[in-house]
């Protein structure tokens, strides 16, 4: 039985403890908004944030995560208003979408982390992060407006 914590919802399962993350967040949770993209962890659609942390689920084994917080796009704001998703929104950053939730999830973890990146700090974090529609001017425009929305909050309270 392997047992964490995903979106706030303790999760007890007895499954293979190779199955990748990505598969039991899909598969054995039932939310679909983490992606399939490569299998290798070089396109970061299937990222999510495992005990705050950008995490590469379709190379984490679900036994390398017993215990942890696990966050989603489902998790990250689920009114959809986390200040990256509403400066996706804004900004119209999605053509197909199919990167969007590893790039939000990315985006918002680098945040956390960085509140005021300039734009190498954010090229070199979303670099990882492989988008076919090309929308990266867009996606760096919508990270510093998610920076500027964030510290406004910060400090407003």
């Amino acid at each position: 039985m392997i047992e964490f914590t995903i979106n706030g919802n303790k999760v007890s399962l007895d499954i293979a403890p190779d199955t990748p993350l990505l598969w039991v967040i899909r598969d054995d949770v039932g939310l679909t908004g983490t992606k399939f993209g490569c299998g290798v962890g070089l396109c970061g659609a299937c990222t999510v944030h495992v005990g705050g942390s950008p995490t590469r689920s379709c190379l984490t084994s679900v036994k390398d995560v017993a215990g942890a917080e696990i966050t989603t796009i489902e998790g990250l704001a689920p009114d959809g208003e986390h200040p990256v998703q509403v400066a996706w929104r804004d900004l119209q950053v999605p053509q197909c979408g199919y990167c969007q939730s590893g790039q939000i999830m990315t985006a918002a973890a680098m945040l956390k982390d960085m509140p005021n990146p300039s734009d190498e700090d954010i090229d070199a974090v979303m670099t990882g992060n492989l988008c076919r529609c090309m929308t990266y001017n867009r996606i760096r425009a919508a990270v510093r407006q998610a920076a500027v929305a964030m510290r406004e909050n910060t400090a407003n309270g």
